[in-house]
């Protein structure tokens, strides 16, 4: 693992200034990155989680907004990015809209929104990043879904919009390779949504990971941060981080 003052190399993060993404920044600043939090409307939140890491070290955290459905800005938010410390090493898109869509009740806002914000919005930063993460020989790590492969019933649009991020990821890997790697992390049962849910569907998935308990943050920060910095030779996988969840049926 790479000490805190050794590379100076910079991370962006998409959707993070709370829970999975928040986490995943404090796992690549402790790691030695300097790190972006990007977020669209959590502006208190994204500044107090920089405020906490330059705290730690400083200068080494900033913020940035953008609402990534919105294309035409995305290469003016790398630029933004790039200014900040003069170059960008890792783009992890983790930012994702997450609710249910029922067949005959789908309407085209709600394609909008899911396929936007995880399927859209990733694409079109990863091709503005592009460049200067080949320049950097950066790799992107993209935050998939179990229900990728499997489709989350009741969750039609999410479900279509993740397996594209997979084809995207996989695509990515192809088309930047060899400068930049581009892998993708499949969550399992780690933070449920925060609308309200059903504590007893909460206990009947956690029954059928094989590890018979819930993930946390920690798990998915620690798989980002190991393709990042310790998985050189690999590129165009999705590692599913779900306690065997996918082995059931």
């Amino acid at each position: 693992m790479s000490n805190q003052h050794q590379h100076g190399k910079v991370a962006l993060v998409t959707g993070s200034a709370r829970r999975v993404g928040a986490q995943t920044v404090r796992s690549l600043h402790a790691a030695g990155y300097n790190v972006v939090i990007h977020y669209r409307n959590s502006a208190e939140d994204a500044g107090i989680l920089a405020a906490e890491l330059n705290a730690l070290r400083d200068n080494s955290a900033r913020t940035a907004q953008g609402d990534l459905t919105h294309v035409s800005a995305l290469p003016r938010l790398v630029e933004e990015v790039i200014g900040f410390w003069g170059r960008l090493d890792v783009l992890v898109n983790n930012a994702s809209a997450f609710y249910p869509t029922e067949v005959g009740e789908i309407t085209e806002k709600d394609w909008d929104i899911l396929v936007g914000s995880n399927l859209k919005g990733p694409m079109f930063l990863s091709q503005a990043a592009a460049p200067e993460l080949t320049r950097r020989r950066g790799c992107i790590v993209n935050m998939v879904d179990i229900h990728a492969d499997r489709p989350l019933r009741h969750y039609l649009v999410y479900s279509v919009a993740k397996a594209g991020l997979v084809a995207l990821t996989k695509s990515l890997a192809r088309e930047l390779g060899p400068a930049v790697r581009a892998n993708g992390v499949a969550p399992g049962a780690i933070l449920w949504p925060e609308a309200p849910h059903d504590s007893a569907s909460q206990r009947e998935i956690i029954e059928r990971t094989a590890l018979k308990r819930e993930g946390e943050p920690a798990d998915i920060a620690r798989t980002i941060l190991f393709l990042v910095d310790d998985a050189p030779y690999i590129t165009g996988q999705i590692i599913a981080v779900d306690g065997g969840r996918t082995l059931s049926n």
